[in-house]
């Protein structure tokens, strides 16, 4: 019977999302992951090449994935602030991405940047971006993308941060709910203030 390349591929990719999320880049083994996936490790080089090339490719499929599920759409402040809702949704639903991303920043830093695969993808974020917001330029744009994602992804990654900072804020679906709306409240005020901006500055001669 012939291998099948694509389900063993997906296989690998499902069960190095869960150990690179659980202990980064660093911290995961690859026997684990060849284990969980029921595939010989072989295969992850086979397939992928080294340990970071197999983080990279469960990264950057994770926020493709993501770029699909949630769509940027509409145009103005208050849909750049239901973006951020079905993100923020999104993410803790599917709570590896933020992870993965902290995970990044922390070991690889700066050096992440130089993909152009994931450059491509972040270009592409803030072109949205820019659609939603007509004449907003693209470091603003940036700069708002930004803000939007860091608020998303730092809350499930930072549960210690919530407990110190809001102690009497509750727990459970109503605190979620709650720090959801702040998010959302946060992002659509920075969204009016640089649409502001982009309207008050002088057209072009």
């Amino acid at each position: 019977m012939a291998w099948d390349t694509e389900r063993t591929r997906r296989l690998l990719l499902a069960a190095a999302t869960v150990e690179f999320s659980e202990h980064g880049l660093a911290g995961a083994r690859v026997d684990r992951i060849a284990a969980a996936a029921g595939v010989n490790k072989e295969r992850i080089y086979q397939y992928f090449g080294k340990k970071d090339e197999l983080f990279a490719t469960v990264l950057a499929e994770a926020l493709q994935a993501a770029l699909q599920a949630v769509q940027v759409e509409g145009t103005g402040p208050q849909a750049v602030g239901d973006y951020a809702a079905r993100l923020f949704d999104h993410h803790m639903a599917n709570g590896h991405i933020p992870r993965l991303v902290y995970w990044e920043g922390l070991e690889r830093g700066i050096a992440a940047a130089e993909s152009p695969v994931r450059a491509e993808f972040h270009a592409e974020k803030v072109t949205r971006i820019q659609r939603m917001l007509p004449g907003v330029g693209r470091v603003e744009a940036g700069e708002l993308l930004l803000t939007l994602v860091s608020l998303v992804n730092a809350w499930p990654v930072l549960p210690q941060l919530d407990a110190l900072i809001v102690p009497d804020a509750g727990d459970g679906a109503a605190r979620t709910a709650a720090r959801r709306a702040a998010i959302v409240a946060t992002v659509t005020a920075a969204a009016i203030a640089v649409a502001a901006s982009a309207s008050a500055e002088p057209a072009a001669p």
